[in-house]
């Protein structure tokens, strides 16, 4: 029978973070209540921590924004339950506690899938299960190749990613965009400060298509992100109560007829002025 887990106190001093995970400590509503919590109840759930070296060390598995919070508080000691997990058990382990959150980042899933799916990968090659199709095993929630999708964006350089994360960038626009040399994708970067844009999943297929077959160059690049897409043509608009004093009866499209013949009577007048005046 397995030995009931026990509940330890550790100093602040002695935890350090799981190396390389991936998930920010993000300033905001989130954190600020996570704070208040703490100051009011405690830290009432444990962080799981395994033994680190140095000796006397400590891991964090899962617990990285308790933990930042109490020291912020100036808590010294937080409770913690230790585990003894091979390097492979704690990262799926720390991946798992943190992907049931419900903020997270599309670049904090991409690499919490990545190092679950290496360390599940691994596991299996050192269990002599080769060719096992790891991506399947690594959400509850999300299939295999949307798991796969994800860890494209792990491909992306840190500009494009942050774009990601922000909401400027669709994922399915990153997933093609990430199969381009990083001299492509800064590329890629520039253009979009140059012309105020983001590429279309049309566009980003296009580049796509060009670096597969050896194409593409930063005129290329420069050609496809300059092109002029619907969604960010410039658009005029005028309230229908205005339009209706003059045309009271007149649909959307009559109206539009209407504001555009009354332009061009408008520029002919202006050309007879103009004209009288030499």
């Amino acid at each position: 029978m397995k030995d009931k887990e026990t509940i330890e106190y550790v100093n602040t001093e002695l935890l350090v973070p799981f190396k390389e995970h991936p998930f920010k400590l993000r300033n905001g509503e989130e954190k600020e209540q996570l704070l208040e919590s703490i100051k009011l109840q405690g830290t009432i759930e444990p962080l799981i921590v395994r033994p680190s070296f140095p000796e006397g060390k400590y891991e964090i598995i899962s617990g990285h924004r308790r933990m930042e919070a109490c020291k912020e508080l100036g808590i010294k000691n937080v409770p913690v339950i230790v585990r003894d997990l091979t390097d492979e058990q704690a990262a799926i382990a720390m991946a798992d506690a943190n992907l049931h959150r419900e903020n997270i980042l599309p670049s904090e899933k991409a690499f919490a899938y990545k190092m679950k799916m290496d360390a599940i990968a691994h596991q299996g090659v050192s269990g002599g299960q080769l060719g096992h199709k790891s991506r399947d095993d690594v959400s509850d929630t999300e299939s295999g190749r949307t798991v796969q999708r994800y860890i494209r964006l792990t491909y992306l350089i840190h500009e494009l990613l942050d774009k990601m994360d922000k909401g400027k960038m669709a994922l399915s626009v990153g997933v093609e965009i990430s199969y381009l040399e990083p001299w492509a994708q800064r590329s890629v970067l520039e253009q979009c400060e140059i012309n105020d844009c983001m590429p279309s999943y049309s566009q980003a297929v296009r580049l796509h298509k060009a670096s597969r077959e050896g194409l593409l160059t930063d005129a290329v690049i420069e050609g496809v992100m300059r092109e002029e897409k619907a969604n960010q043509r410039e658009v005029f608009k005028l309230p229908m109560e205005q339009i209706r004093k003059f045309v009271p009866n007149a649909n959307p499209k009559q109206a539009e007829d209407f504001i555009l013949k009354a332009c061009e009577h408008y520029k002919k007048y202006l050309i007879r002025q103009r004209e009288r005046e030499r």
